[in-house]
This record gives structure tokens, sequence and C-alpha cells, in this order.
């Protein structure tokens, strides 16, 4: 194995090693600080991160507003302190080693907004901002007005380049690091585009080389990338490791950190994870964002795959073979269906699934009038924790805060969920974000008997290559 060893990032010397940036409160000071003072590069979430009450709990983050845009207000406001507080725990724990990053979803609500803020209240705490989820084009000016290096997260080539033409020229010299984050094997939300085929992965090697020959032509021969998505053993990567043809190289671990003890996830899911069978991962495009996002099989997907199985289409007049009459909602307001669709509805509603509900591209899904009520009330509750969301029409966009179209059923409220699994909610009824190596855990000889690692632990085995 060869040795692991620093590289230049953001102006300094690093160990090649990054911690991946969850969501909402799963990396965070704690596990950012502990990853830094081992000498690599520390990720805690800004996405609505948690403050804590003067016993060290997290304060719930409860909203009053009576309109959407008066929560949202609430939120960025939340969002802004808890971040504040987690650069600072983060700081306090790495002692000056290593280095502190921020990650930050350009499509989450008030992304600008809450970076700016972030970084005002904590001068001189963070080295760099972590980005994706979007086109973060502004990153760079928000980057160089602070004096932080930023690392915008992408999954080709042609997204970089549209990147460094309309804004990341200007700045080149904030630029820390590119990070390639693979859309079939990364955690969390991922960025296939319309021509790539969810079901057909494509090796990294050649596309990371792809965004290295782009990067070239910019003149950013060293300027690292930082793999992300499906690194668990640095052995399974050395072809990578001082390869003049990739140039610099550092690698991100997203999932693996979960299983440390400065993780602030729950002890039973850092108990599920080890329990995870290979394909226990589902990449899947039920998000509210539109991206397609990789997330534990579960209950809570099991019952979105259900949910939008149970689909037909309708028309407004009788058109086509869309002759059969069907009432939806309590007026009965009659559509028209095939006779095929009319009888599987027929079939639905003697299992229970009596609830039509409308979406947006003239289908009708159905649901048990619990869950009917479930959705409807989370659409109601919508704070605006994404720049837009299809589940709840939210858009801070327009003037209106509305994206145009209908709600949509067929997807889910995020922040409800996220927030919810990080402070010990069900992890069956919850969206569970992970790796698709996260069934590693459980043939690693390094977690057998149920082990839970330290950071400085885990960071000294990956050193070791295994």
């Amino acid at each position: 194995m060869k040795a692991i060893n620093a590289i230049r990032m953001g102006g300094v010397d690093v160990l090649p090693l990054v911690e991946g940036g969850k969501g909402v409160s799963v990396s965070n000071g704690a596990s950012c600080g502990a990853w830094a003072a081992s000498g690599g590069v520390g990720t805690f979430s800004a996405v609505n991160a948690d403050t804590y009450d003067a016993s060290g709990r997290p304060i719930p983050q409860v909203y009053h507003g009576k309109t959407r845009r008066e929560r949202h207000e609430e939120l960025v406001r939340y969002a802004i302190d808890g971040a504040i507080t987690q650069a600072k725990k983060a700081w306090e724990m790495a002692g000056g080693k290593g280095r502190i990053h921020a990650n930050i979803l350009w499509e989450m609500g008030g992304a600008e907004r809450v970076a700016r803020g972030m970084l005002d209240g904590a001068k001189g705490l963070i080295h760099g901002i972590t980005c994706g989820a979007g086109m973060p084009y502004r990153l760079a000016d928000i980057a160089r007005d602070y004096g932080v290096h930023y690392y915008p997260i992408v999954s080709s080539a042609r997204a970089f380049n549209a990147l460094w033409k309309r804004a990341y020229s200007k700045t080149r010299e904030w630029l820390g690091g590119v990070v390639y984050e693979d859309p079939w094997l990364a955690g969390g939300h991922n960025g296939l585009s319309n021509s790539e085929d969810p079901r057909k992965p494509e090796a990294p090697y050649a596309r990371v080389l792809k965004l290295r020959q782009q990067m070239r032509e910019f003149g950013l021969d060293d300027t690292p990338i930082i793999m992300a998505g499906g690194v668990w053993w640095l052995e399974e990567w050395e072809d990578w490791i001082d390869n003049p043809e990739l140039g610099p190289v550092a690698f991100q671990f997203g999932t693996r950190p979960l299983v440390t003890r400065e993780s602030p996830i729950s002890d039973a899911w850092k108990q599920r994870l080890m329990t995870l069978k290979k394909g226990d991962v589902l990449l899947q495009p039920f998000s509210p964002t539109g991206f397609y996002s990789s997330a534990v099989r579960n209950e809570f997907l099991q019952e979105l795959e259900e949910r939008n199985e149970r689909q037909v289409a309708f028309t407004a007049e009788p058109i086509g073979e869309h002759l059969a009459e069907y009432g939806v909602g309590p007026r009965k307001r009659i559509v028209y269906v095939t006779p095929h669709d009319l009888a599987r509805i027929n079939h639905w509603e003697a299992e229970g699934f009596t609830e039509a509900m409308r979406t947006p591209d003239n289908t009708l899904i159905f649901v048990v009038p619990e869950k009917a009520r479930e959705i409807v009330k989370d659409q109601v509750d919508c704070m605006g924790c994404l720049s837009q969301c299809r589940f709840s029409n939210w858009s801070q966009h327009e003037p209106d805060f509305s994206n145009g179209k209908k709600a949509d059923p067929r997807s889910f409220c995020i922040q409800k969920t996220l927030q919810d699994v990080a402070h010990d909610g069900a992890m069956e009824h919850n969206l569970m974000f992970a790796g698709h190596n996260a069934y590693r855990f459980g043939s690693d000889p390094f977690y057998s008997n149920g082990f839970v690692p330290t950071v400085k632990q885990l960071v000294e085995r990956i050193l070791t290559g295994r």
C-alpha cells in the first residue's frame, strides 16, 4: 500500500482525507472538529443545524409563523444560528489542526443568506465551503467576499465546465478543490443528468479523468479533486494515489464517519447500519428536490414506492380510451380514466386506499385516508426549506412563493423527516440517507462485535489502507 501523504488544499498541507458533509444534524461540529484534529478536513452540515440549550440538548426547531413566508424567515434564522453554533464547536475541538469546512446545499431555502450569515457570525472559524445540490454559481462570490476557499460538488466534467465559464474563472484563487460525487455510489442527493441512466452505473475513473482534463484546460493542474462516493478501503484506490494522470486526489468519507463515537446519530441508527446487506440502499426518485437520492430501504421508502405505483392517468373530458367515469373527492367531481385503470382503482379502494389525490401531471394516486391527511398537513405546514419544492409547490424565487404547479403528493416533506430521524425518530418511518457501500459495515473486521471507533481511530485505520 502506498503511503498516504499530505496534499496542498486550501493553502495548507492536510491529509487527503475529507469528512463528507451529511445533511440535517448528521455531521456536526463534534464530528467535524474530531476529523480536523486528526489532520484531515472535517465538514459540518450547515443545513438547518442544531443549537443547544444550557444543558446541551438540541433546541427543537418549532415554527410559529402563520404563512409560509413567515416560517421561511424563521427557518433561515434557525439555520444561521445553528451553523454558527456548529462552527464554534468544530473550531474548539480541532484545536487549530486540519481544516474545517461547512457544507451547504445550493437548493436549500435561503442558501446564500444562510452562508453569508454563518460566515458573518463565525469569522475566522471556517476555512472552506462545500456546496452541491444544484449549480452554485454564486458560491465563488461568497467565498471571495469572506476570504474562504470554495469546493463545488459536481458529478461530471460538463457541470464543472459550466460553473467555471460562467462564474469560477473570475475567482480562481479561492477554488480550493473540486468534489467529484459519484451519482451511483454516494449517499444523499445525487447529480444524475437526464442523459444518465440511474440503472447503469459508470466507473468513476474515466469520469474523474475527464474532469481533470477539463480542469487542466483551465490551468487547474494542481487543484485537488476530491473523490466522493464508494470509498471504503484506500487499498482499493491505490492506483489513484500519486497518479500523474489524475493529479492530486483526496478521498471523501461520508458514510463511514456515521459509525463513530462523535457521530451525533443515535446508537440505534449506528447499529442499523451495521446490519445492512448489499442492495439495502436504494437510488430513488422521490425527493421533493427533483434529484435522485440514495437512502436505506425501509418502510418509509417502501410506502413511497407503493404510493407511486397506485397511480393512473385521467382526463377532464372523455378522450380516446379514457371513457370510464370516476368521481374524485367529497364532491365526486367526474374525471375519465381507462376501463382497465377503473378496475385497478376498484381493487385499491377495496384494500382501503380510498383517497384519490391529484398530481401536477394529471394523474391520481391512491392512499389511505390517514396518509392523505398527513400529506395535506405537511404541505400546509411548509416552511420553505428548499429553494423550490415539488411536494408543497413552494418557490422562493417567485413573487407569490409558488412554483405555479399543483403540490405533488407523490413526494414528501424532507425537512420533517430529516429532522425527525436525526433526533431519534423512528428509523423505519423516516428517510435515512446512506452511501451504497454502507453494507460493508457488516463485513469489515474493523467493526467486528459491534465496535464503534472514535474519529481518530477511524482515520488511523483508513491510513493503513484497510
